[in-house]
């Protein structure tokens, strides 16, 4: 019995360290006011970046939703407003895999926004809905209590995200990777700046933002910056939509204003 009350001891303690340190991740600090800052969150209709919406909201930043369904970002930025207190939660329509899309959100954006302090790009967690969905019916039941007690919740998946948004003095380490508001260093694959060169050719050839065909010899040179303009003429932008509290503004379409921060955040999993 006492090696049975011993077991189920260091299995629960273990569970804790696990639970409080990799699952309900510490709340994050940073800046404590964004008041007359501006912040970009994509895909903040649900999950990690909805919970990271309402945090830059309750600290008074204008925090505008970048998403791709008009009804759940009307639905999402409604809601945010009600809870952060913060009428300055507004939706703007913005499909990630049409580049026509990101156009016309750039455009309007532009045209309303006279500034740009945090970008976040949100990719799509896995949450434990879609993990269960693929696994066979009888099988749910089973896991769904595990799913539950280990996979990371919307709130502490944002914690890291807002750790580099909102931390001061670690601009030194943008473009770092981060998890769990750390810094971690990743393997040597992911730091072959050849392999990064190519992917940065291949991925201008499908944006349409270089030449089609590049020479062997371009192999070794450097990539070109990616806000220098294009040679190539883009397609012309759609139309957008803005959701919201707006401004009008005889906006400047200067990016130099536009302030950037690109830190890689781990993707996390969420119930």
């Amino acid at each position: 019995m006492e090696t049975l009350l011993l077991g189920a001891g260091l299995l629960l303690g273990a569970y804790v360290l696990v639970y409080y340190n990799l699952v309900k991740a510490p709340p994050c600090g940073g800046i404590g006011s964004l008041r007359g800052r501006t912040a970009v969150v994509t895909g903040a209709n649900s999950g990690i970046g909805k919970m990271t919406a309402l945090e830059l909201a309750r600290r008074g930043a204008r925090v505008v939703l970048a998403c791709r369904s008009r009804e759940r970002g009307e639905a999402a930025a409604f809601d945010l407003r009600q809870e952060s207190g913060n009428n300055e939660v507004i939706f703007m329509a913005l499909d990630l895999a049409s580049l026509t899309s990101v156009q016309a959100f750039a455009t309007a954006f532009l045209s309303s926004e006279p500034r740009l302090d945090i970008l976040i790009h949100n990719a799509g967690p896995v949450n434990s809905e879609l993990f269960l969905r693929h696994l066979p019916g009888w099988l749910r039941p089973i896991l769904r209590p595990l799913a539950w007690l280990v996979l990371r919740a919307p709130q502490g998946g944002a914690q890291t995200p807002l750790y580099c948004a909102l931390q001061e003095g670690i601009e030194p380490l943008s473009g770092r990777y981060f998890a769990n508001c750390h810094v971690e260093e990743v393997s040597a694959a992911a730091r072959d700046d050849q392999a990064a060169h190519r992917l940065w050719k291949v991925t201008k050839k499908l944006a349409g933002l270089g030449p089609e065909d590049d020479p062997d010899t371009d192999d070794e040179q450097e990539p070109r910056d990616p806000r220098a303009p294009s040679s190539l003429s883009a397609p012309s932008p759609e139309k957008t939509t803005i959701s919201g509290p707006s401004r009008s503004y005889q906006g400047s379409q200067d990016l130099s204003k536009v302030t950037q921060r690109r830190i890689h955040v781990k993707d996390e999993p969420t119930p």
